[in-house]
């Protein structure tokens, strides 16, 4: 995403002033230990969990390291920002960990540069010992069904960012004027957006939701909205927490077929216990009658959401003038095989389900940052063994782009820990280059030729604190910034 405007001009005079990318042959393997003499320059790309993980493990182990985390956006934390919901603000705590790293003297934040662009992943080799790339999953997996590229059809990954303050997504202006929703996809991320679809606004009011995502939501008119699944109640993605959020939301009443649930019951005595709590879960709610006071509580309910499984996408069908999407057609399906092999295959009956908003859950994916790293786009993800990205010494990686767009927080923590652990080994085997590096002094002085205004973490404290006081008027834990130009001003650039 470009942060900054160029206009045709300027962009091509950047272009010719900008030198030749580095060349992208592999380091050779530096069999000469590392001097304790040397300090160890490391740059690692993203500022997500991954990315602050990583430099972590790597300042605590070595104590002369120095870290450079580089980051696209002006402001750091990645989807802890831009992802979390923002009635989950507990999730959020991990970043008062996250600031301390960024406080230590051998860490340094460098906001506002895009690796690919502004500066090459060949030229960040040259300046620094080892580069880690932590920079996460920044699309969403298309459906690849016919009516997807219709108005009212968007992904999930956009809404989230677009509540979230996220500037590239704050164009979007989804329209909430239709009844009926439905979400493609069963994971956390789906229920999530079916969540914030159907919260009472005023329940919102007092998080760091934006304000203009709270003043469309507070003219809302959808009242159900439909949460769509190839498989059945046991491949569920989401996990027990968010469901029952979903059942207890206020104003809300969860519709559930309790055809669904036949022979469940003797099934889920089988399946690992986190897999077991929430099956029952579901169950209850599908098949047990409620006590009385949440049965009244349903039956004066403005708003409801429901689970479809064993339902396929084929096509968004568009409404009569063609201008925007008015259903969706599903595929019926069956299950076959068993266990994790478990697949959905089509039975060849269809059901069209209508509604004016598609939102698609159906994952994140990431994208190549640098022609000079290897990508594999099938799986996507950097081709890597623990770590090492494969036939690229000095260059590793961590997070969702070593290991695809799977798991919470904690799991990418264990899993950049390790990358660092990995990195800090090679370090000390002598497989890195021995002498010293000029780490960010030369990708400064390359940015500088370039007309790029890096942001350190002392400016985005200066954001920080403008964010906070912004929302205190409102009762808000921050109302966030989300147009970079108007943040480069506050910082005087």
């Amino acid at each position: 995403m470009a942060l900054r405007r160029w206009s045709g001009r300027h962009w091509s005079a950047w272009s010719r002033a900008r030198p030749p990318p580095a060349r992208s042959t592999p380091t050779p393997v530096f069999q000469q230990r590392f001097s304790t003499q040397t300090t160890p320059q490391i740059c690692v790309v993203g500022s997500g969990p991954a990315g602050f993980y990583t430099a972590q493990h790597l300042l605590k182990h070595h104590p002369q390291a120095h870290v450079d985390i580089y980051e696209k956006q002006l402001v750091p934390f990645g989807l802890v920002r831009f992802g979390v919901a923002p009635d989950h603000p507990e999730v959020k705590n991990v970043i008062n960990t996250f600031t301390q790293t960024a406080h230590l003297d051998r860490c340094a934040f460098r906001g506002n540069v895009v690796v690919g662009r502004d500066v090459t992943v060949p030229e960040l080799r040259e300046a620094y010992h080892a580069v880690v790339l932590s920079y996460g999953a920044e699309d969403h997996q298309a459906l690849g069904i016919p009516g997807e590229e219709l108005p009212g059809v968007c992904s999930a990954r956009a809404f989230v960012g677009w509540y979230n303050g996220l500037p590239e997504n704050q164009q979007l202006a989804p329209d909430l004027s239709c009844d009926t929703a439905v979400i493609l996809g069963q994971g956390n991320v789906a229920l999530d957006v079916a969540r914030i679809l159907l919260t009472p606004p005023e329940h919102l009011e007092k998080t760091d939701i934006t304000e203009a995502a709270l003043g469309v939501l507070r003219q809302s008119c959808v009242k159900t909205v439909w949460i769509v699944g190839r498989r059945g109640p046991l491949q569920v993605a989401f996990t027990i927490k968010e469901l029952r959020e979903m059942i207890h939301l206020p104003g809300t009443r969860p519709i559930l077929n309790s055809a669904d649930f036949l022979d469940l019951q003797d099934r889920v005595k089988e399946v690992p216990r986190p897999r077991r709590r929430l099956t029952e879960l579901l169950l209850r709610t599908a098949v047990e009658k409620p006590g009385p006071e949440e049965a009244a509580r349903r039956a004066s309910a403005p708003r409801a959401w429901g689970l479809r499984f064993f339902r396929s996408p084929q096509q968004v069908l568009p409404s009569p003038d063609g201008q925007r999407a008015a259903a969706v057609r599903l595929a019926v399906t069956r299950l076959e095989g068993a266990g994790e092999a478990t697949r959905a295959v089509p039975t060849g009956e269809t059901e069209d389900l209508p509604c004016g908003l598609v939102l698609s859950s159906v994952g994140y994916k990431s994208c190549p940052i640098d022609p000079s790293v290897p990508f594999d786009p099938k799986r996507g993800i950097i081709p890597n063994t623990e770590g090492r990205v494969v036939d690229v010494p000095g260059l590793y990686c961590s997070g969702w782009v070593k290991k695809g767009p799977t798991g919470v927080i904690a799991t990418t923590m264990t899993d950049s820990f390790l990358t660092g652990q990995v990195l800090l080994q090679d370090l000390k085997s002598g497989l890195l280059p021995a002498g010293p590096r000029p780490g960010y002094v030369a990708v400064q002085a390359l940015l500088s030729t370039r007309g790029v205004q890096p942001v350190s973490f002392s400016d985005w404290e200066t954001l920080d604190a403008e964010e906070v006081s912004r929302g205190r008027g409102a009762g808000k834990p921050r109302e966030k910034l989300v147009d970079p130009q108007e943040m480069l001003r506050l910082l005087g650039r």
